[in-house]
């Protein structure tokens, strides 16, 4: 550990949500102790945001036992930008769910703390692993918590979206696991550093693919749009916004740190991020109800992570690994937002039909306008953080004469653009509610579309340090 930096500072991440999850589990009310949780949790992450030297990596041996024979923790720029953007949204969907959930569905509530910090814990965990088996374990926690989420509602949909993700998660499971034993058979490690130009593409392959299926990737990405839209509000914004995100951290770590030449396998990637946004956006386009819509398009904004791979080659390296995480950073901002506000709807309306979503300008104009703001991040306008990190991503494709992938991006904001726009026009004109919804939670909720927006504003600064951190 580098001078200033405390070893519990890194452990705390992790400690300090599972072990408040641990006793969410006995408590039957634990708002003030989640938010508590939450606000203490930004402030961790904030302390090392400012106390970690841009460029430098630490490092933690757990149990005092280094690598390759212990578990390795590590710290640097990429894993404290994810760290922070996952703290603050789960303080958000915490202070949402205390303000709100609680009170307008007490039962569900009283089981939502402890899956969220769970998450939390488990994605902490993540992005701090440097090792393949332990980001394993990691996974195991995250989707087992994640599937808990997607079952709170307790009905049958519920159920069917929840065994659908366990399923296709076990299998993406099975094959990341066969992927680690083949890479420590070829490298003699299952530390990602050590193991650098040496994994095997067989390792690779099957490593990314049982990613692909846990990350909701196309075209695995079948069990996302039913369990999204099953979750309760805050449990889908977790989903939508963090978890999909844990397979992507790792295949940027897995393809730009341990195995940056296979070329041919970074444009299968970049051809399934195409096929996502395409078929994404179009199915967002035809979907009847709201969260739906919401589901599809996370399909389709996923696909735009996946366009870094063919991208982040040669000079263009750090322009494209910083737009890719900006982008991240940006969507999960602006889909957490969205999917709150979803739940807002639903309580304003008792529905989230979008043909029947009038009344919502004149009884509750905060929540759609949160659809507009995070929409433009969606869309990639000025001056959102969307559209900062999609022009890192054209001037790549543009300055490495990969502009095929430029049509992508600008043909994916065009359908974004559409889909946002009915949601926005539905709720125009007169039509009946059921009740007026909190004016708290629909700050909350707008809160968070802004900050998408001020990604984009405040973005030189970072963007400049993660360029330079570029692997």
């Amino acid at each position: 550990m580098s001078a200033g930096i405390a070893p519990w500072l890194l452990a705390a991440p992790v400690a300090l949500p599972l072990g408040a999850g641990l006793l969410m589990t006995l408590l039957v009310r634990g708002r003030s102790l989640l938010t508590l949780v939450a606000g203490t949790g930004v402030l961790i992450a904030v302390l090392l945001l400012l106390d970690v030297p841009v460029g430098t990596r630490l490092e933690l041996a757990v149990g005092g036992w280094p690598a390759p024979l212990g578990i390795r923790w590590h710290l640097d720029l990429l894993a404290i930008v994810f760290l922070t953007s996952t703290a603050v949204i789960a303080l958000a969907v915490a202070l949402f769910a205390a303000l709100h959930l609680s009170r307008s569905e007490p039962a569900i509530a009283r089981h939502f703390w402890a899956p969220l910090l769970f998450v939390w814990a488990a994605l902490n965990a993540l992005f701090l692993s440097a090792d393949v088996f332990n980001l394993y374990v990691t996974l195991e926690l995250l989707t087992l918590a994640a599937v808990m989420l997607v079952t709170l509602e307790n009905n049958q949909p519920a159920f069917d979206g929840a065994m659908r993700y366990l399923l296709v998660a076990l299998a993406g499971s099975t094959l990341y696991l066969l992927g680690v034993a083949l890479f420590y058979h070829a490298t003699g490690t299952l530390d990602l550093v050590l193991a650098a130009g040496a994994v095997p593409p067989a390792a690779l392959a099957l490593m990314t693919v049982g990613l692909m299926a846990k990350g909701a990737l196309f075209p695995l990405h079948a069990w996302l749009p039913p369990a999204h839209a099953a979750a309760p509000a805050p449990g889908s914004a977790l989903l939508s916004a963090l978890v999909v995100k844990a397979a992507f951290y790792i295949l940027l770590r897995l393809w730009l740190e341990s195995a940056p030449n296979h070329d041919a396998g970074r444009i299968l990637l970049g051809l399934c991020g195409t096929g996502a946004v395409i078929w994404g956006s179009l199915l967002a386009l035809t979907q009847a109800r709201l969260k739906l819509v919401l589901a599809y398009s996370t399909v389709a904004q996923l696909g735009y992570l996946l366009l870094v791979f063919p991208l982040a080659q040669g000079a263009w390296t750090g322009t494209a690994f910083a737009g890719g995480v900006w982008l991240a950073v940006s969507h999960g901002l602006a889909k957490a937002a969205m999917f709150l506000a979803a739940g807002l709807v639903m309580y304003t309306l008792g529905h989230d039909r979008i043909a029947e979503l009038r009344g919502l300008a004149r009884h509750a104009p905060l929540t759609l306008f949160t659809f507009g703001i995070a929409g433009v991040t969606l869309m990639g306008l000025p001056p959102s953080g969307g559209f900062v990190a999609k022009w890192l991503l054209l001037t790549a494709a543009f300055g490495s004469g990969q502009w095929p992938w430029a049509l992508v991006l600008m043909g994916g904001g065009l359908l974004a653009a559409v889909y946002t726009f009915r949601i926005i026009g539905a709720g125009f004109g007169e039509g009946p509610i059921e009740r007026k919804p909190p004016r708290a939670p629909q700050w909350i909720a707008l809160a968070l579309a802004g900050l998408a927006l001020l990604a984009g504003v405040a973005a030189e600064l970072p963007l400049l340090q993660l360029q330079e951190a570029a692997p």
